[in-house]
């Protein structure tokens, strides 16, 4: 025997009156196109729409190529950038902690695919979404050829939304990185980053909570911003740069971005086993933000360190006779570059990045 209808529902129901607008997602396929075709390179000239994304890879110059793949999202930043109402520049965010990724592997960031959920689609909201990505992907070099946008009420509260990026590089065979010749003696550089970049948010809004400021307020690190606006700095793309520094020196022999884990974390995934990291904290000039965040959450040096970039969105590691060239190379391409520390020989039971001088000067 069927079972009877629940109360209140009646024959006609829609997937609109269950939170599902598919016509709200048909408006915003529409509004996107331009931003996706201004995102055009060689091997991908196609229009969005498709079941799937094309890349031709001989029509962008690969001889050999070996794929490299990356997938990340923007974390906790997405919260600000919700409660703010500014949703231009999360989507920067995205691509760069993606391609990033790639590039660090000596792969050039080829295409770029979005998944953005949300609890209720409101186009204008997707649309500024995915602007920013389209941003990023010009910074980075590489198409937007595909994505998903999936509305899922009950799942997200509101216009509550969340992003994950997924991008694929190529790099021609032999010349992936790290090069297995990193030895005691190497220069480590680091090139500046834009602020907090996109991880650490968690604790970023736990101080933020503890200060009683609204996003609104005048930022105190950042004259002429409202704290969110500062906070939404987007993470700074280092690919063109880097791309073409590999293309003018066969000096690089490892890149590190440092994201999630901070130093203690991010280095070591570099470095073959019997070396390690010495890194001279005076030599960084840290952005005001992180001197506020210290003080305000009477955080220690030690976990900013793993935290926080604190200033060094990437790490560069060179031998010591090509110091100059590659610093010369790095500022030519517009980067901050500067000495940060060496390659020194490794024990097992001692740490894989150590420290001298300090923070403090900076914060």
């Amino acid at each position: 025997m069927p079972k009877p209808p629940e109360k209140g529902i009646k024959n006609g129901l829609t997937y609109a009156q269950a939170g599902v607008d598919i016509d709200a997602g048909n408006a915003m396929v529409e509004a996107i196109k331009p931003l996706v075709r201004s995102t055009r390179r060689p091997g991908a000239d196609g229009e969005i729409g498709g079941f799937g994304g094309l890349f031709d890879l001989k029509a962008a110059g690969f001889k050999d190529p070996i794929l490299v793949a990356a997938n990340d999202g923007v974390g906790t930043k997405v919260k600000i950038a919700i409660e703010t109402g500014i949703n231009d520049t999360v989507g920067i965010d995205l691509v760069a902690m993606c391609v990033n990724d790639l590039v660090v592997q000596g792969a050039e960031p080829l295409f770029f695919l979005d998944y953005y959920a949300t609890g209720r689609l409101d186009p204008a909201v997707g649309t500024a979404i995915v602007a920013g990505i389209a941003e990023g992907c010009r910074q980075a070099g590489c198409a937007l050829i595909g994505g998903e946008t999936a509305e899922m009420p009950g799942v997200y509260a509101g216009t509550d939304y969340d992003l994950a990026g997924f991008a694929v590089g190529a790099a021609e065979r032999g010349r992936l990185l790290p090069r297995g010749d990193v030895t005691p003696g190497d220069v480590i550089i680091g090139l500046a980053s834009s602020g907090v970049h996109s991880n650490g948010f968690s604790l970023v809004r736990k101080v933020v909570s503890l200060t009683g400021l609204a996003w609104d307020a005048a930022a105190p690190f950042a004259p002429g911003k409202t704290l969110g606006e500062a906070l939404l700095t987007p993470t700074r793309i280092y690919v063109k740069t880097l791309i073409a520094a590999l293309k003018e020196t066969d000096a690089i022999k490892a890149l590190a971005h440092i994201t999630g884990g901070g130093f203690p974390d991010n280095i070591p995934r570099v470095l073959p086993e019997g070396v390690a990291a010495r890194l001279d904290l005076d030599a960084i000039t840290v952005p005001p933000v992180f001197g506020w965040l210290a003080q305000e959450g009477g955080i220690a040096e030690a976990e900013m360190l793993r935290t926080f970039n604190c200033g060094v969105g990437m790490i560069v590691v060179v031998p010591a006779t090509a110091k100059d060239e590659a610093l010369a190379a790095l500022a030519r391409q517009g980067e901050q570059a500067f000495v940060l520390g060496e390659i020194i020989s490794g024990r097992e039971d001692a740490p894989r990045v150590t420290t001298t001088g300090s923070l403090r000067h900076g914060l």
